[in-house]
């Protein structure tokens, strides 16, 4: 997979988690995360690298917070309207 994409999961009608896919390779699995600001977890790979963010509290994710996480993860920014199935329900 070579592009970022958003997996919410939800619950009666709410975001319940949700999961920002980074680029990957195949066969990839996170053997180690990180938890940083804002209920931001980061799934790395066996070689380092980010292959994923799971939001933890979808309902309070600011934006900002996120692309500075991706900025020092060394990924593009996302723009409000790629959040917005977390605001959907």
């Amino acid at each position: 997979m070579r592009r970022c994409y958003l997996e919410v999961t939800f619950r009666k009608g709410r975001a319940l988690a949700a999961y920002f896919y980074l680029p990957r390779r195949d066969g990839d699995r996170s053997v180690r995360t990180e938890r940083v600001a804002g209920g931001l977890v980061i799934d790395f790979a066996s070689d380092g690298r980010p292959i994923g963010i799971e939001i933890t509290a979808p309902s309070r994710l600011v934006l900002g917070e996120l692309n500075q996480v991706l900025s020092n993860l060394g990924q593009s920014p996302v723009a409000r309207e790629d959040l917005v199935p977390l605001a959907a329900a």
